[in-house]
């Protein structure tokens, strides 16, 4: 091992799904970069290995990067890992990843556990096709604007979130999706009190609300795709120049019960239609 950046997945809650290549890995670097290395140096404890740490969080990753990087081509070989998962998805790394490609150095991935594909795996939905968006915004305005973006997304999208904004998260989501949209709501995957719940977003947005336990851990949130058929050109001109006037003034949740409750459609073809508006210049 020598000149080389490992980027290693560690296990995101049960110690067992660390794999044998990644702690033999561990072993053999010279350097081990984390993101908390407090937390890093408990998992090294249980397997046994005792390797320099430096510190890499986002506070201060250019500045290091260009360090480890220098020492690469000194010819160290050099792991970088997350405080739990794989690195760089929502956590650190990316500037030391590529700093180190643009110098011409080996980066080798080390595969292991990653929330979100854990999530997927389990969720049920549709995941062929799926769009990952991170942690969303931390205010109520933004987070409704981003999930107003996201109503005639096609295929399956996926967040994390933490347990101080969880509920105010699907709140917001339901003031934009209709109550009976499918998501699914995995917690602490792979630890203790493992939940994955599959709903209608009123139902789980209800659980959450209603169990303490719900608002606490870790969370990926998965979002089926919005389901979009011909069904709307049977609505006729004047239910949709209604809907068009209501959307230019109210969310699309509101323009849609007011149009169902003026012209007498369906409220699933007023959604659709709406969807499809919505994606007009």
């Amino acid at each position: 091992m020598s000149g080389k950046l490992y980027v290693v997945a560690t296990p995101i809650g049960n110690l067992a799904d660390f794999s044998l290549r990644a702690i033999d890995v561990l072993k053999h670097v010279d350097l081990i970069a984390a993101e908390d290395t407090r937390h890093v140096k408990m998992l090294l404890h249980h397997y046994g290995i005792n390797k320099p740490l430096v510190s890499l969080h986002q506070h201060n990753e250019d500045k290091v990067s260009a360090t480890l990087v220098e020492k690469m081509q000194e010819g160290q070989a050099i792991a970088l890992v997350s405080d739990a998962g794989t690195p760089l998805l929502s956590d650190p790394g990316l500037p030391l990843v590529k700093l180190a490609k643009q110098q011409g150095l080996e980066v080798t991935p080390i595969p292991g556990a990653c929330a979100l594909i854990a999530a997927l795996s389990v969720s049920g939905l549709p995941v062929s096709r799926f769009t990952f968006e991170g942690f969303l915004p931390r205010t109520a305005s933004a987070r409704r604007r981003f999930f107003e973006t996201k109503l005639a997304e096609p295929s399956t999208w996926a967040f994390y979130e933490s347990s101080h904004r969880i509920q105010a998260a699907l709140e917001d989501m339901a003031e934009i999706f209709p109550t009976e949209h499918e998501i699914v709501i995995a917690r602490e995957i792979t630890k203790l009190h493992e939940t994955i719940l599959k709903a209608p977003l009123a139902l789980a947005l209800k659980r959450v609300q209603g169990d303490e336990n719900m608002r606490k851990g870790e969370f990926v949130v998965i979002v089926d795709g919005s389901k979009i058929d011909d069904e709307q050109d049977g609505l006729g001109d004047e239910p949709l120049r209604i809907l068009r006037l209501l959307l230019k003034e109210c969310s699309i949740k509101t323009a849609v019960a007011l149009a169902a409750e003026i012209t007498g459609q369906r409220k699933k073809l007023l959604y659709q239609a709406a969807l499809e508006l919505q994606k007009q210049p």
